[in-house]
């Protein structure tokens, strides 16, 4: 590890006497480890320099999403105990509704995914937010896929019921569900926006607690605008 760190600061490459001796380690040592790093791709020489290799740039790029989605993470906390419920973070990417982050607590649940959220995003808040943000060739070619289907009696009953839903879905506003998806759940989703990527913020309640909903999606739509630029960067994870 001491010898990478010696190569990672020397953008211009350094020798291996160089680095032998920034390592703190002999020389024959130093070659030996030289040698085994080059052959596992975390090193590369070249005219008698030695620099980062392909494993190692990985190894770099690997940690830095880590510590993106630490930081999403860490903000999506914040917004759970602010409003005292479970927060879920979502992007639309190749097609298909992927939630890669879920905050809850014991008190505050999840919502449990009894029917796979990629297949019936037509009855959840987080799905309806994402299909909103599409254009019209790409919504359809997603309930090509994913057709509507009642999952509960409040359900949208039809494609084209949905359809005009969307269409009267400003594309900045949250979007809210009420039972849809789960039985005894409200949800609402903000829509995150970074270029032509889409994303959302949501949270569910328990159905009784209906009337947090529009004030609680309002205090998280300002909370969301206010730090765009933490969540947009994620979208790329």
């Amino acid at each position: 590890m001491r010898l990478l760190e010696a190569v990672a600061s020397r953008e211009q490459g350094a020798p291996a006497k160089q680095l032998a001796r920034e390592a703190g380690l002999a020389l024959p040592t130093a070659y030996h480890l030289l040698r085994t790093l080059v052959h596992e791709g975390y090193l590369r020489r070249d005219r008698g320099l030695f620099f980062l290799g392909e494993a190692a740039e990985r190894l770099g790029s690997s940690g830095a999403r880590q510590k993106r989605r630490s930081t999403v993470r860490d903000t999506l906390e914040h917004w759970r105990d602010a409003i005292g419920a479970p927060v879920y973070y979502a992007v639309y990417r190749e097609g298909e509704i992927e939630v890669t982050c879920v905050v809850d607590t014991p008190a505050s649940p999840a919502v449990e995914e009894w029917a796979d959220f990629r297949e019936t995003g037509h009855a959840h808040a987080v799905g309806q937010c994402l299909l909103a943000q599409l254009d019209d060739k790409s919504r359809r070619d997603h309930l090509d896929r994913y057709p509507v289907r009642a999952l509960t009696p409040y359900t949208v009953r039809d494609e084209d019921r949905l359809l005009r839903r969307l269409e009267r879905t400003g594309r900045m506003e949250p979007v809210i569900e009420r039972q849809e998806y789960a039985l005894g759940t409200v949800c609402a989703a903000i829509p995150v926006t970074a270029g032509s990527s889409a994303a959302v913020v949501a949270f569910s309640l328990p159905s009784h607690q209906g009337d947090r909903l529009i004030p609680t999606a309002r205090r998280l739509q300002s909370e969301v605008g206010r730090l765009l630029g933490t969540l947009a960067i994620s979208i790329s994870i």
